[in-house]
């Protein structure tokens, strides 16, 4: 599934997807995807949302989802959440990041904005 004509790049479903290999703090993750033609993954389908997990290998890694105005209001367009149980539930913790806990499919967790994890990329290939 690697995209040949851009190394490091997986395809999935009109998207290319791109794993750091380093870690950073989420608006650190988000500018390095914006240098790359691209922003922080956001969920749209359970099987976006599989193919992500499968491709991080149980990496904890930012996504696109944020609450910036910071009152639990949880940003991006979407109907399927995939909260770990008893998640969000911090704090101070304004951003989300994958492969929190041990289920295999509820895996996201609120974190605070400014630890340093993986993030995930994605482009879209038609606008």
């Amino acid at each position: 599934m690697n995209d040949i004509t851009m190394p490091g790049w997986y395809y999935f479903n009109l998207s290319i997807y791109y794993i750091s290999t380093g870690r950073k703090n989420w608006s650190e993750s988000r500018q390095d995807c914006r240098e790359r033609g691209a922003d922080l993954v956001i969920i749209n389908s359970s099987e976006e949302q599989d193919f992500v997990v499968m491709l991080t290998r149980n990496i904890k890694a930012w996504t696109g989802l944020t609450d910036p105005s910071k009152t639990k209001t949880w940003k991006w367009e979407i109907t399927d959440l995939y909260w770990q149980s008893g998640e969000p539930n911090g704090q101070n913790e304004h951003c989300v990041i994958y492969n929190y806990g041990f289920d295999s499919k509820n895996i996201w967790a609120d974190y605070p904005c400014d630890n340093k994890f993986a993030w995930i990329c994605e482009r879209k290939i038609f606008h």
